[in-house]
């Protein structure tokens, strides 16, 4: 469970994923937004297309990778939310030399 903490106040900040609006604040990563917009699978693995979920949140297990702004393989835990960005779930490849 991914909460927010209540006496924290921050600007919010618009953002999309796969074109549904959702707001989070200033400061949040995107992977925080999304898991407090209370979406938990943004990727699938390439092996057997299971739904993969944010785990560390520290850029270590890239399990957050995603799409931002058309630029793929973004860790969502490293990048801070801005005004207007457009995230999208990345699809897993199975053979390298498929880059996206």
């Amino acid at each position: 469970m991914f909460l927010r903490l209540d006496n924290v106040m921050r600007k919010p900040v618009s953002i999309q994923f796969e074109g549904e609006d959702i707001t989070a604040f200033e400061g949040d990563n995107v992977a925080a937004a999304l898991l407090a917009a209370g979406l938990s699978a943004i990727r699938t693995t390439p092996v057997s297309g299971a739904p993969r979920a944010p785990f560390c949140m520290m850029g270590i297990c890239f399990e957050c990778l995603v799409e931002i702004d058309g630029v793929a393989h973004q860790q969502a835990c490293l990048v801070p939310v801005r005004e207007g960005m457009a995230i999208a779930r990345q699809p897993a490849l199975r053979e390298i030399g498929h880059a996206i």
